[in-house]
């Protein structure tokens, strides 16, 4: 319920309930849940609403397979028989994709779950649709549509893919009428529309056909007398400049057929097959009829040529099937009115998009936003509220007595007649739903001024991916405004689309799609979501690589290893008990973990959730298990501090509680072994401490320590010094505090008998130069490798040499030093004095040699 926090609201993109978890829900789903993990602990009243979308075409075509396995026609049903079945196969398999969400660990509130399709999101459907038609934003005519002969239905424009095919042009010939030798040559990919076609045209300034103004010619085969009509709109330099005109199978043909007044002809039946009124091939699948057709036109001498031809064509989003366009009685929703306060949101940044890149994708076709066919010839979904009278008169109503109401009013004189109205078929495209999504899961239907609706909207982020920018994004920014007069969220982040390392999206039609749940099975959840998220730059597409999933489950056996590390010492506590170089050590690594926070904080900001995930990830494998339990951990079966121990678990809360929103179930189960906990007490709702300001100068002095580790090891390694071989190692250095304050540690890190210091170089020592200091380390002259040495501080010269010409030449550059920031200059410079200073610590060292 709502309170005094301020919320974080997010919806989730409903999947549909046909659907399976699969590669792009993991991405999806991965990033939602890490945000709202994040917002609980910075102290948001956090929601994150879960849910199905019902899916009109492909869970009808779902239940259509289903019932032709039990050997059911769904011809053979009244509408409500086929719903009681479609209820029960979505109450069977429906909330299957539901509860393998929780599989990947997502956070959702399940006590909020809807369902597009539940009666008060229905009623809410219904609502919208009668106050648009009342308003005059929706209506219903003939237009030209997408049709989907496959799921028998029309589609809007978005919810055609369009797919670059190699086809074939045909050239076909129509006689002239009135010359037994004349004809005109047309060039068609697609001729089995040919028996609807009801005109040729041709360009009025086209000399070739200048002479055929006001004649006629035959259709072959079926020799219907059709006009040739000439329009500027034809290409005279593609094919033959002469168009074939079938408006009913066209849209341009169409717009032709309405300016020059010609018939109509349908060839096709709802199933792809040819229609009665082709005259030909009656039943028979388009495609076969292409095939067939081509051979009669070669043999009534019709046929002229064909060619390869590679063009655009449309398919059905879902189903796959190439799309007729056709003439069609639609309900349509007029959106122009309502683009405009949506456009102005994105472009006025009130609604944020990330990556920005999509705000002008968005802006071009918001501006050029067309009517929405918003009817589909199914009978799973919201029923359209149109009832007709026997005259063909429509009332709508939020349902039958409403509407029986409004015509009572409009013909009193039959009001006593008991007139019975027959309900329009048609359902509602599922879009005109889901637009309402963030405003209805929160009760707007019931009571538009309700709390939770206060409270929670506009929700907060929104994350989708970009080919749903148009059927989703851009409808639920207008509903959002339409109906609540508010944007219905402040960010939309657009993942990117996972694909496999050679680049194709990854789907399961192409079989380059790995099974989602055996992952989870295989890896566990938190090592799959490791995996898309440390590929997943901001808003770009991800190459998907398997080896990122051994990478997180070797990253969570690691942070299990040093949880097991740090409790091994529990009952080895020792009160007072503290070792000169532990506060250092400490200090140093809560240095590291402000200032890492500190960057998360920016990374989670721009949505660069991958970045964050590399950063966390090196602050607990390198800094805190490869360096800081390396600095405080006690020797062989010796006591630690009491101080030490319990610092430690409170650095690894810390750790897991940065990395938690990305890895959850490790981190909790982490969480709750390194201390007992009060029930209740879960690492998800504990609060993110403020880290304060960040010394840098330690974080700088850690750094330093670290390279001098590495060097002495390297060193030691280049002259065979084994590591139980202990060493003298002489320091020249200003930094006298800063060794103190370390000593401990790096000697323990390079098994260093005794450190002191010198002004001199140690003759026969192994020289190092770390910075600008000078160590120098003094073993058993039988295991010193002087000519070793040598060669490899001969090496470190030259290259050192190299690098200070390049950086003399990039200083001598005036254009570079005109233009450079100062600070840029400034580091150049730098580098050029570290550089001198290493050359010269050589120089001498190559000397004593």
């Amino acid at each position: 319920m709502p309170d005094e926090r301020p919320a974080y609201t997010v919806v989730i993109p409903p999947p549909n309930v046909t659907g399976v978890l699969h590669m792009g829900h993991a991405l999806n789903d991965t990033v939602q849940d890490i945000l709202v993990r994040r917002a609980k602990m910075l102290g948001y009243n956090t929601c994150w609403v879960p849910g199905t979308d019902h899916a009109s075409i492909a869970t009808e075509a779902k239940v259509v397979n289903m019932l032709k396995e039990q050997g059911i026609d769904k011809k053979t049903l009244s509408r409500d028989e086929f719903m009681t079945y479609a209820w029960q196969w979505k109450d069977k398999y429906g909330g299957i994709i539901l509860q393998q969400l929780k599989k990947l660990g997502c956070a959702l509130d399940w006590d909020r779950t809807h369902f597009t399709m539940d009666d008060d999101y229905y009623a809410a459907v219904i609502r919208v649709f009668v106050d648009l038609y009342e308003k005059g934003n929706i209506y219903r005519g003939v237009k030209m549509i997408n049709w989907d002969p496959k799921a028998k239905t029309a589609l809007s424009d978005e919810e055609v893919i369009h797919r670059q095919t190699n086809s074939n042009l045909y050239y076909v010939r129509y006689k002239i009428e009135g010359d037994n030798n004349e004809y005109i040559t047309i060039a068609t990919v697609r001729p089995e529309t040919i028996l609807g076609d009801t005109a040729v045209c041709v360009h009025p300034d086209d000399p070739r056909y200048a002479h055929l103004k006001g004649k006629f010619c035959f259709v072959p085969l079926i020799n219907r007398r059709i006009p040739i009509i000439f329009d500027t709109y034809i290409d005279m330099e593609f094919g033959t400049g002469a168009l074939k005109v079938t408006p009913a199978h066209d849209i341009n043909d169409y717009n032709l057929g309405i300016k020059y007044n010609l018939p109509v002809i349908d060839t096709l039946n709802d199933d792809g097959t040819m229609s009665e009124a082709a005259g030909m091939y009656i039943g028979m699948d388009r495609f076969a009829v292409r095939k067939k057709i081509i051979v009669d036109l070669k043999e009534s001498g019709n046929f002229v040529k064909d060619e390869p031809y590679a063009n655009q064509v449309g398919f059905s989003e879902r189903s796959d099937a190439v799309v007729e366009p056709r003439l069609s009685m639609q309900w349509w929703c007029n959106m122009k009115d309502m683009a405009q306060p949506a456009i102005d949101a994105v472009a006025k940044n009130d609604i944020e998009f990330y990556p920005a890149k999509f705000k002008n994708l968005y802006s071009h076709w918001m501006e050029n936003i067309k009517d929405w066919c918003i009817s589909r010839q199914l009978w799973w979904g919201q029923r359209i509220p149109a009832w007709y009278d026997t005259e063909g008169g429509i009332y709508v109503g939020n349902n039958e007595a409403e509407a029986l109401a409004k015509y009572k009013s409009a013909k009193p004189e039959l009001a006593a007649q008991q007139p019975t109205l027959r309900q329009e078929d048609d359902v509602l495209d599922t879009w005109f739903s889901s637009w309402l999504w963030p405003m209805e899961v929160f009760g707007w239907n019931k009571d538009g001024n309700n709390e939770d609706l206060k409270y929670y909207y506009p929700t907060n982020t929104l994350v989708t991916a970009p080919e749903i920018i148009f059927f989703w994004v851009a409808r639920m920014i207008m509903a959002g405004y339409k109906f609540m007069g508010e944007k219905p969220f402040d960010k939309v982040y657009f993942t990117g689309i996972v694909r496999d390392k050679q680049g194709k999206k990854m789907s399961k039609s192409l079989g380059n799609s790995p099974d989602l749940l055996k992952l989870i099975d295989d890896f566990g959840a938190d090592a799959v979501r490791f995996s898309v998220m440390i590929s997943s730059p901001a808003g770009n597409d991800l190459l998907f690589d398997e080896g990122a999933l051994e990478q997180g489950r070797n990253f969570s056996n690691k942070m299990w290893n040093a949880m097991k590390l740090v409790k091994g010492w529990e009952n080895r506590q020792e009160a007072g008990l503290e070792d000169s170089n532990v506060r250092f050590a400490i200090e140093w690594m809560q240095q590291r973990i402000a200032s890492v926070s500190g960057e998360i904080t920016e990374l989670y900001k721009d949505f660069r959730l991958s970045e964050g995930l590399k950063t966390v990830y090196s602050l607990i494998w390198d800094d805190f298990c490869s360096w800081y339990l390396e600095w405080v951990k006690p020797g062989m079966d010796q006591p630690v501090s009491a101080y030490v121990y319990e610092r430690t678990i409170a650095i690894y809360e810390q750790l897991l509680q940065l990395l938690h929103p990305y890895m959850p179930f490790v981190t909790e189960e982490i969480y709750h072994n390194l201390r007992t906990r009060p029930a209740g007490k879960d690492l998800i709702v504990k609060q993110l401490e403020e880290t304060g300001t960040v010394d840098t100068e330690l974080l700088k002095q850690g750094y330093f320590l670290r390279e001098l580790i590495t060097a002495v090891r390297d060193t030691r390694n280049k002259n065979q010094l084994k590591p139980k071989d202990t060493i003298k190692l002489w320091i020249d250095s200003s930094h006298h505090a800063f060794y103190e304050a370390v000593g401990d540690i790096l000697r323990r890190q390079v098994n260093a008998e005794y450190i002191g210091y010198t002004k001199e170089a140690r003759p026969g020592s192994i020289s190092i130069v770390v910075q600008t200091d000078k160590l120098y380390i003094e073993a058993e002259l039988a295991k010193m490798n002087v000519e070793q040495q040598a060669d490899e501080l001969q090496k470190e010269l030259i290259y050192l040499q190299g690098f200070l010409v390049s950086i003399d030449k990039k200083l001598g550059n005036e254009r570079f030093v005109q233009n450079a920031k100062p600070e840029v200059i400034a580091n150049e410079e730098k580098k050029k004095a570290d550089a001198l200073a290493k050359i010269k610590t050589i120089e001498e060292s190559l000397s004593l040699l």
